[in-house]
């Protein structure tokens, strides 16, 4: 017992001298990864709440950005429920790309998490109302029409507008260079192109969509109001609010009338919503079905594999319906 004594302090010192340095280290560690952001590899860790930002994100950011998307592919963003481990990683994400209203489980969190590099999509550019309020279900009147989701009854299906979606992207790119100013000019080139392809793909429907039979064109949920606005037609959606709610008896009666008024042809389903109700009113009104994508998410039955493929088919699809010459 004696001969052990002199030695403890050293051995005790020895010990909190070892394990303050390896706490150093620790904090180091954390600090030059997770905490400035950074991926294993080095790359930027990037959060999206959903499909449309992902990919602004990805095309962005390019090969510096490492990208999660909190919605799974198939998923309707709308009903999204963070697991814990979504919710944690939010605060170690070197940036964050979400839209403000859409996704009020997201919304929450990332007010929590203090991230200081956010790009919040409904911010970036101007959001509108669309459409009125009828025996309790919103629906369009000409104008198209809004989403219960969205803040303060703003539609928020921005990414569906081309030139809107630009201006997101603009707003993505500041983000991510504030987030990752070493890699800033290659942020500026990959959205620079990525502008041009917007304005091409604009021209494209704007273009296509200019010597039609009819202006109007029936959906499953009122997601093409930004759209419709842009290139002058009018949606009408059958459920509105939510593509899954049930229309009202009022509004099936409207939508008959509304087409025999206005030469539908086609009565537009989605590819994650359930097109019964679409299926139906075609039946009912003797007339074809065809799909018009909101792209909130890519799966296996999308057509196409990423935006602007999508956004082709669904010209191609509207050019069909709308009798374009």
């Amino acid at each position: 017992m004696n001969v052990s004594r002199p030695y403890s302090p050293r051995i005790t010192t020895a010990a909190v001298a070892t394990a303050a340095a390896l706490g150093l280290l620790t904090l180091s560690a954390c600090s030059s990864s997770d905490a400035a952001g950074k991926a294993a590899d080095g790359r930027t860790k990037v959060i999206a709440s959903f499909y449309p930002l992902e990919f602004l994100a990805k095309e962005i950011g390019g090969d510096h950005v490492s990208v999660t998307n909190l919605t799974k592919p198939g998923v309707e963003p709308h009903d999204l429920e963070l697991t814990p481990k979504q919710t944690g990683s939010l605060s170690d994400a070197g940036a964050i790309v979400y839209l403000k209203g859409l996704q009020p489980a997201v919304d929450a969190a990332i007010k929590q998490s203090g991230n200081k590099h956010v790009a919040d999509a409904a911010s970036l550019t101007d959001l509108e109302e669309h459409g009125t309020e009828v025996d309790g279900h919103h629906h369009s009147t000409g104008d198209n029409h809004s989403h219960s989701e969205s803040e303060a009854g703003k539609d928020p299906h921005i990414w569906l507008d081309p030139v809107k979606y630009a201006e997101v992207a603009k707003g993505v790119n500041k983000t991510l260079a504030e987030a990752d100013p070493e890699h800033r000019a290659d942020f500026q080139k990959n959205t620079d192109a990525l502008v041009k392809k917007l304005d091409v793909l604009n021209t494209k429907f704007a273009d296509g969509l200019k010597n039609r039979a009819s202006d109007t064109f029936i959906t499953t949920h009122a997601a093409f109001g930004y759209l419709a606005e842009r290139y002058g037609l009018t949606e009408e959606a059958i459920s509105g609010l939510d593509p899954e709610s049930e229309p009202s008896a009022a509004r099936m009666k409207d939508l008959h009338q509304l087409a025999k008024d206005h030469h539908v042809s086609t009565v537009f389903f989605e590819t994650i919503a359930n097109p019964a109700t679409a299926r139906t009113l075609a039946k009912d009104l003797g007339v074809g079905t065809d799909v018009l994508d909101p792209l909130e998410g890519i799966t296996d039955k999308s057509k196409g594999d990423d935006y602007f493929a999508v956004m082709e088919s669904n010209l191609a699809a509207l050019q069909k319906a709308l009798g374009t010459k």
